[in-house]
């Protein structure tokens, strides 16, 4: 194999031309740089068109990357994420999120298939009645078990004009959270769904025993008979008090952060119905064929990926902004900031080494046209340079007249132009540099399929971040270390300090 440092430096010494003077010598850039992903009957139930052509990427650059891809041996990672095999070499294990959309070993969809079926079963008995009468699901997590259903919720569930079933969900164990969910929902109609992979995090049990004791307090005679447990120990949800018939299970090989697809999307389907919930794995299952059997630049999440390594790497850029266009994915930022930053923000490579440059960006963002009057002054006249993906849908999610969704999606395309091509002006203070990037993400329609796909194509853009760097994209021990600490100071174990922590524990009463 090409050694991937000479590669590397290679890749840093190239050329740097702007992106006007890119297209002016490409006629063909607009063609080579956008592709589409498409699901349903021949591809074409709906789509997402991906545009980077507003990237530095390059002739150049584009027939590096792929040497560097190749270096770091993508085709051998990718078959060992999408068959079974240790993707996750901290931890010893697979990861599997891929097989609940039923690409992965066959042991791994089979056992998919069939917990499905079971959360099928529950979901449609709930729906019928067949439980008592529920008007109210309160879903408590925290991370992936609560921010997926989330962003699922905010975008889905607005085209159900009277949903069935009310979903709450809840994250943070600030009591704030919990008593508005429970201040929305009547106690004889509400269910509590409680989301932990190891059925032990701190946070999401504190607020599900709160949730059982409203329930006990408002006259519910047997609180755990109104609780569906979704986690990967199933023995400890039976221990803590859930009957059998309604604990959720999903394979320990699924990480929080990828567990949309598994038990953790119940809320999902109990929202908006099982056809709703598959039509999410349909969508994402596309994108991971694609993934699957495209190689080189054509693979889109990778060549992603090479203009995330050029601007992350070559340019120091230490930021990267996503703007949603549409207000049905307000929470798709936070999504892909928990996505990306957990996945690839590490210090050391596969083999323990430090790594030789900088990993993930911070990745934030918002939604248009709220951002333009907030950021984009800064993405535009400031002095660092943030690559931009823009999110729209052709399709709009409203019935008002037509001027809305017009005048939504000319903005959205006019920041991108303006971004790159920039006006100078004799007054400092209006002049607009230009050559900054952006790509742009461009919806059909914002349906449960599109949801999915767009969520899969950046699990496996983020995958394909890791093999370029060398990291494993699927443990997360940065997020230990403080939890550790605060169980410490709460069980009253935590001393030793620094002062000013000393001096906030004893200034809240804590010490």
């Amino acid at each position: 194999m090409t050694d991937a440092a000479a590669i590397r430096d290679r890749l840093q010494n190239l050329p740097t031309p702007t992106l006007k003077q890119l297209f002016d010598a490409d006629p063909q850039r607009l063609s080579a740089l956008t592709g589409r992903i498409g699901w349903g009957e021949d591809a074409t139930a709906g789509s997402i068109l991906f545009d980077w052509s507003k990237t530095h990427l390059d002739e150049v650059h584009l027939g590096a990357f792929e040497e560097l891809a190749d270096a770091m041996d993508f085709a051998g990672r990718r078959d060992v994420l999408l068959t079974g095999g240790t993707a996750n070499p901290t931890e010893g294990r697979a990861a599997q999120h891929t097989a609940e959309r039923g690409i992965g070993s066959d042991a791994a969809v089979e056992e998919a298939d069939a917990l499905h079926h079971r959360m099928k079963l529950l979901v449609e008995a709930i729906r019928a009645g067949e439980l008592g009468e529920v008007k109210h699901l309160i879903h408590i997590g925290i991370g992936g078990s609560a921010l997926g259903p989330a962003c699922a919720l905010a975008m889905l569930a607005r085209d159900i004009d009277a949903p069935l079933i009310d979903v709450h969900v809840v994250s943070n164990i600030d009591g704030c959270a919990l008593e508005d969910a429970m201040h929305a929902c009547d106690p004889n109609t509400t269910m509590i769904a409680v989301a932990s992979k190891t059925f032990t995090t701190t946070e999401t049990m504190t607020n599900a025993t709160s949730a059982l004791d409203w329930l006990r307090e408002n006259g519910v005679a047997d609180p755990y008979g109104r609780v569906v447990a979704l986690t990967a120990s199933p023995e400890k949800a039976v221990e803590w008090g859930v009957d059998e018939t309604r604990v959720l299970p999903f394979s320990e090989t699924v990480g929080g952060r990828y567990s949309l697809w598994s038990s953790i999307g119940f809320p999902v389907a109990i929202a908006l119905g099982w056809d709703e919930f598959e039509a999410v794995l349909a969508g994402a299952q596309a994108v991971d064929i694609h993934f699957r059997d495209t190689d080189a630049r054509a693979n889109l999440p990778l060549r992603a990926a090479f203009a995330d390594q050029l601007y992350t790497r070559l340019r120091g850029c230490q930021t990267r902004a996503v703007f949603a266009y549409d207000e049905r994915l307000k929470l798709f930022p936070d999504y892909l900031q928990q996505l990306e930053m957990e996945s690839n923000g590490k210090l050391v490579t596969m083999d323990g080494k430090l790594v030789d440059g900088p990993t993930a960006p911070i990745t934030w963002g918002g939604v248009g046209t709220d951002a333009q009057h907030a950021v984009f002054q800064l993405l535009h006249q400031g002095t660092v340079t943030v690559p931009v993906d823009f999110i729209a849908s052709i399709a709009p999610g409203d019935a008002l007249p037509d001027e809305h969704h017009r005048i939504l999606l000319t903005n959205c395309f006019a920041q991108g132009a303006a971004l790159m091509a920039g006006k100078g002006s004799d007054d400092p203070a209006r002049s607009y540099p230009g050559n900054r990037p952006s790509a742009t993400i461009l919806c059909d329609d914002m349906d449960a399929a599109t949801l999915g796909a767009l969520i899969a194509f950046h699990e496996h853009r983020t995958f394909c971040n890791a093999v370029l760097m060398g990291i494993n994209p699927f443990d997360q021990f940065g997020v230990e270390l403080g939890k550790q600490i605060a169980k410490e100071i709460e069980s009253g174990k935590g001393e030793g300090f620094d002062p000013s922590t000393e001096a906030l524990l004893e200034a809240a009463g804590l010490k």
